[in-house]
């Protein structure tokens, strides 16, 4: 199956799909009728023009209004007298605000056991991956809106990221979950799938970074603070190539950093950026990194990013980082807000050598408020063919699309009973495919008859955030309560235990509490460097 963008100019719309099994989803305007046509194995994205004296007006009163890119107008008359060719008119139509503010729920994928923590589209676009809580991995035909085929992954616990490798036929998969391990599927001819172990971390493992192209070569960091290398023609397929750390110059009590995500510049792969437990996101070169590296020798990144008013803080930190294709990075803290930093936003190697008043003519970066990101470790990504868009999920339940250039909020969805945690842009058209606490994928594409404004209390929603965000900054623990909490995640602790290695001989709630800064990673050993030591997968908050 084969998933391809046409743009299809006839006296009706979706006239080339027999019409016994189409599903046609029309947009109507003065000028031109939009069509998102799904089925198996095919999607079509169609514009036929029904009037083009009217779409000559209109050209003129919205080059008037410098709105023409939003709309697409300008670029159907160009591309209807031949002055646009099909690749430009695809990209600018595919990322017209005409088609983002029609955006609503197309399906609702069922299958999983539990929270959904992964998707993923293929390259081509046509099948979309999932991992979930209960350690499965699943296939999808999303525009059919059913399930291929799933298969145990061979995890220990949660799943959090799941990859196709490219230019593999979709036959390779590679995840990483809460267990610290980093493992592949290999579908064979037979239907059946083979998973194998590459890996290993000590704590959870939440993002995998592909090489661009490259169906062998994929990144893993985790939460022991270390970036490993794979290659799957090898032998002994995962090599450290550094392990993050705290700048020389910080108070913090910790010197090792935990990391949360990993993305890769698709504009020069040898760089890569990494964020985690502190507020820098750095970039290093792969080219600079000492193979195989056993100290914190290799750890000189090449640029770090930071807002200027989170430098020296101590209570933010990074939970996703995403890369546009202009190498802008798209950044998202822990109860803080979305940045994006221009290359030329970067404050060297070493931040905390620049002066307070070099620090003070920074560029600041374009910034993205109204949701909320505390409860769980939150993805960020862009959206549109040429990266137009912003989206990011919240506390609130709710999906938040703002535009990239200025920061404007123009659509507010419901994509979740209670958190929002993952969102991932189809490759090639306008169609988003989201996941959350609850046991199921969505799927979110330009179907709605009419542009759909921000809902009512839209301000209020945004004001709640912030209230709650800025609550929880002045939160002020007693000892008391901090004991109760550590006391409560340790017999969550100790049950998962209990369930994984039955029969152990666990101490309990009554013994010295030495024990439970130990397993919470309190103590001055980090108790996620433990081989095997990953807890519950749910972090323990409070708001």
């Amino acid at each position: 199956m084969v998933l391809y963008l046409l743009f299809i100019y006839a006296s009706a719309a979706g006239s080339t799909l027999p019409a016994g099994n189409r599903r046609d989803h029309r947009i109507d305007s003065p000028c031109v009728t939009w069509g998102l046509q799904l089925r198996s194995g095919e999607t079509r994205l169609s514009a036929t023009v029904s009037n083009r004296s009217k779409i000559v007006s209109e050209i003129g009163k919205m080059e008037a209004r410098s709105t023409v890119s939003r709309s697409g107008f300008s670029e159907l008359w160009r591309r209807e007298i031949g002055l646009s060719q099909p690749r430009r008119f695809s990209y600018r139509i595919g990322g017209s605000e005409a088609l983002v503010k029609r955006i609503e729920r197309y399906a609702k994928l069922d299958g999983h056991g539990g929270c959904v923590n992964s998707v993923q589209f293929n390259f081509s676009g046509d099948l979309l991956v999932s991992g979930s809580d209960d350690r499965q991995v699943i296939f999808w035909n999303w525009a059919a809106k059913t399930k291929k085929f799933s298969y145990s992954s061979g995890h220990l616990d949660n799943i959090f990221q799941t990859r196709i490798m490219p230019f593999t036929d979709d036959r390779t998969i590679v995840t990483s979950a809460a267990d610290g391990q980093v493992r592949m599927g290999q579908v064979l001819e037979n239907g059946k799938v083979d998973t194998k172990h590459l890996g290993k971390h000590r704590g959870r493992i939440y993002k995998l970074a592909v090489e661009p192209g490259s169906p062998h070569i994929f990144y893993s960091c985790g939460e022991d603070g270390l970036i490993q290398h794979f290659d799957l023609r090898s032998n002994c397929a995962a090599t450290k190539i550094l392990s993050c750390s705290q700048f020389p110059q910080t108070n913090k009590t910790h010197r090792s950093l935990r990391l949360n995500s990993i993305v890769i510049d698709p504009r020069n792969p040898n760089y890569f950026a990494v964020g985690g437990s502190n507020e820098y996101a750095r970039v290093y070169d792969i080219r600079n990194c000492q193979w195989d590296s056993s100290s914190n020798a290799a750890d000189r990144p090449v640029n770090t990013f930071c807002p200027r008013h989170l430098v020296n803080s101590e209570n933010v930190h990074i939970t996703a980082l995403a890369y546009s294709n202009k190498s802008e990075l798209l950044v998202s803290y822990n109860d803080e807000l979305v940045y994006l930093f221009q290359k030329n936003m970067g404050m060297g190697p070493n931040p905390l050598s620049i002066p307070a008043e070099d620090l003070e003519k920074m560029d600041e970066p374009q910034v993205y408020k109204g949701h909320r990101n505390s409860q769980t470790v939150k993805g960020v990504s862009f959206f549109g063919p040429n990266d137009e868009y912003v989206v990011s999920g919240s506390d609130c339940g709710h999906i938040f699309i703002w535009r990239k250039k200025g920061g404007e909020l123009l659509r507010l969805m419901v994509g979740d009973r209670h958190i929002v945690n993952h969102l991932e842009p189809h490759p090639h058209v306008p169609v988003l495919a989201t996941s959350g606490l609850e046991k199921n994928v969505k799927l979110w594409a330009p179907i709605a008859k009419d542009s759909i404004p921000l809902p009512g209390n839209a301000a209020e929603i945004m004001e709640s955030n912030r209230q709650s965000r800025e609550d929880r900054s002045r939160i002020t623990l007693t000892p008391d309560v901090i004991m109760h909490v550590l006391r409560l995640q340790r017999r969550q602790t100790l049950a998962y235990f209990e369930r994984r290695f039955p029969g152990a001989d666990l101490e309990s709630d009554e013994e010295d509490e030495g024990g439970v800064a130990y397993v919470l990673g309190l103590s001055d050993g980090d108790a996620s460097s433990e081989e095997g030591i990953t807890g519950n997968s749910r972090e323990c908050n409070i708001s």
